[in-house]
């Protein structure tokens, strides 16, 4: 309906071909808010280990996905050009809405993608070059689906680390606009599914501020109680 509808709306402002859009008549159904599906810890030490037992290429992917939460496109298409050491940054020039995007590279990702340049290939400017054709990207398909077999994880795909870098962003106090930033949504529609994960941040932090300020001063006033 939705692309049906954008069909008509160019039709009627655009080409002037017909005079009304039939479906701005029909209500719409509500969207649903989307797939959440985030590694947890224990799943995240069991995926990493398989993929760095494959390969450290497919190692370094799953590192920079999570840490990014970058798409499977955008990370193989990154080439040398793409990194800015100096500046711990990633350049994405290839993304779902076809904007530019810097990522911050940090930590452990930076540490990986450091320690490639110094062992850099000559023959192709990509930082995950295929093993047949150096010139194509590395087919990671059917070797990361191996890798979260191997790791006992269920219902995972490639898509969803960056749903888990999403995750990990929200739980550690990232806000809902910060989040829209990092995976470069235009609007914050996209990430409210990660609110109830930001939530529980904030409950925390207001339980710390609480027993830190009321904890204090219920020994207050305990004393004071007993000085009457």
């Amino acid at each position: 309906m939705a692309a049906l509808s954008h069909v008509f709306t160019m039709a009627v402002r655009e080409w002037q071909w017909t005079e009304d859009n039939p479906f701005r008549k029909i209500s719409t159904l509500k969207e649903p808010s989307g797939r959440v599906r985030f590694l947890d810890d224990d799943e995240r030490a069991r995926l990493l280990v398989e993929s760095k037992a494959h390969s450290d290429e497919l190692y370094t992917i799953v590192v920079l996905a999570l840490s990014t939460g970058a798409r499977r496109g955008e990370l193989l298409s990154l080439t040398w050009k793409d990194v800015d050491l100096a500046r711990r940054t990633l350049v994405l020039r290839e993304t779902k809405n076809g904007e530019r995007r810097s990522l911050p590279l940090q930590g452990h990702a930076f540490v990986l993608v450091q320690d490639m340049a110094k062992l850099r290939r000559i023959d192709t400017d990509l930082l995950f070059p295929g093993t047949k054709d150096p010139k194509r990207p590395l087919a990671i398909g059917n070797i990361f689906n191996a890798a979260v077999t191997r790791a006992g994880i269920e219902d995972f795909h490639f898509h969803d680390l960056r749903h888990s870098a999403a995750s990990y962003l929200a739980m550690n106090g990232a806000t809902i606009p910060e989040i829209a930033g990092v995976l470069g949504h235009k609007t914050l529609q996209m990430v409210k599914r990660y609110a109830h994960l930001s939530d529980q941040h904030t409950a925390q932090v207001v339980a710390r501020m609480n027993t830190a300020i009321f904890g204090a001063e219920a020994k207050r006033i305990r004393a004071l109680e007993q000085t009457r």
